[in-house]
């Protein structure tokens, strides 16, 4: 990683290099997350640090925070320099347009303080002080390591989970909490929550990664939907970070820091069912039941129902199961027969004459998160408990109630 140069000095030079187009753009596209919220033209920019180790890009809009080395790029120059990100962006896309892009991605771009150079024009950019830029605080140490796409996987089926609602602001993050060997994502807006687990390497140079000791971060949902993108594209390992003002990922040439929502998220694991309080574990169809839930949410919006209509998941005397919208009067109701949905009892009893009523977008979230497997777990709470109706569903990938590489749980809603 580069050296951070001292921008604050007025008699710093402007930083000169070469680098091909493909690797610059890349690179300023991850920078550009460091800019989304900025509320100064300062940090609307990018800070261009080329030294003797090489070049440097960084943005700080508060929120979030990048340095992303280019390690494409040949420093002809050592300095800084402060460029609006978007206007070079443009003009790096106007100065390659009409090319292939093949031959975009290697057409050579030089940058002389501020100006853009290639074989075919030279423009200036527009610059800023250097000195108004304000760079992020240094990350902590990396505490433990995760592979990138088993990350990616996890808030893939976690983030949909979040509150979306800002006047629930703590709701509105994704927990990741390190836990010895393990890091857990946890997203909820209240009438479900989703728990994933990702396999950790700790750093054995950090002090706290043991299980008495867990570190918690909790980043903005949506900047980490943001992020997941660039993740997307990355394999291999990516360090974890815990400090202030918040939560850290490291790669090879990238560094990514975004402060923390103020608040935790509230202790959710009594929610969860276990062995003990699990009456049926039943394994259902998952592409059956996907097609159910198509098929009601059809259904819900040809009738005139709304986001909140709920289906009913209803088992018969026999403990044959079926979805159905849940629409019209009581006498409609009655009278509306649910696709029939193959399932297996793993454990414990086989539900009988009992109806669950659930939110199908979130029903169809969670079979979402579990793609690709053959079959999801239901866990049930014994029907004879009281209230039972309003305990809430647990879907897992594997076949008990503690399996937590992912878990969904799913509040009911209440019907009159």
């Amino acid at each position: 990683m580069s050296t951070e140069l001292n921008t604050s000095d007025p008699e710093i030079a402007t930083a000169h290099f070469t680098a091909p187009y493909g690797p610059l753009l890349e690179a300023l596209t991850l920078a550009q997350h460091g800019t989304t919220i900025a509320l100064s033209p300062a940090q609307e920019c990018v800070l261009i640090e080329a030294d003797t180790e090489g070049l440097t890009l960084r943005t700080h809009d508060w929120e979030t925070a990048v340095s992303v080395e280019v390690p494409a790029a040949t420093v002809t120059r050592t300095g800084a320099s402060l460029l609006p990100l978007v206007q070079l962006k443009r003009a790096l896309a106007a100065m390659v347009a009409g090319e292939t892009k093949a031959t975009a991605a290697r057409t050579t771009i030089t940058l002389a303080g501020d100006l853009l150079i290639t074989d075919h024009l030279i423009v200036p950019v527009d610059p800023h002080p250097v000195g108004e830029f304000t760079p992020a605080p240094m990350p902590a140490p990396v505490a433990a390591t995760v592979d990138a796409a088993d990350l990616y996987r996890q808030l893939q089926r976690v983030i949909p989970a979040a509150c979306t609602d800002d006047s629930l602001r703590t709701l509105t993050g994704v927990q990741m909490t390190l836990t010895a060997r393990t890091l857990t994502l946890t997203g909820t807006d209240r009438y479900r929550v989703a728990v994933a687990d990702v396999p950790a390497t700790p750093d054995p140079d950090h002090p706290r990664t043991t299980t008495a000791d867990p570190l918690t971060a909790l980043p903005p949902a949506r900047v980490m939907t943001r992020l997941s993108k660039h993740l997307k594209t990355l394999t291999g390992p990516v360090g974890i970070a815990y400090g202030t003002p918040g939560l850290t990922l490291t790669t090879d040439t990238a560094t990514i820091t975004v402060r923390d929502l103020e608040g935790a998220l509230p202790d959710l694991t009594k929610l969860f069912p276990n062995a003990d309080t699990v009456g049926s574990t039943l394994a259902l169809d998952r592409a059956t039941t996907q097609r159910a839930v198509k098929k009601c949410r059809a259904m819900i919006t040809a009738k005139g129902g709304t986001w909140h209509t709920p289906v009913t998941l209803r088992w018969d005397d026999d403990g044959c199961l079926t979805l159905a919208p849940r629409i019209g009067e009581p006498d409609e109701i009655a009278r509306i027969k649910g696709m029939a949905i193959p399932t297996t009892t793993l454990a414990g009893t086989t539900p009988t004459a009992r109806e669950i009523h659930v939110k199908p977008a979130y029903l169809a979230d969670a079979l979402d998160a579990l793609a690709g497997a053959d079959t999801i777990t239901l866990h049930l709470r014994d029907q004879e408990e009281p209230r039972a109706a309003e305990r809430p569903l647990l879907l897992t990938a594997g076949p008990r109630p503690s399996d937590r590489e992912f878990a969904y749980l799913l509040m009911p809603v209440r019907v009159s």
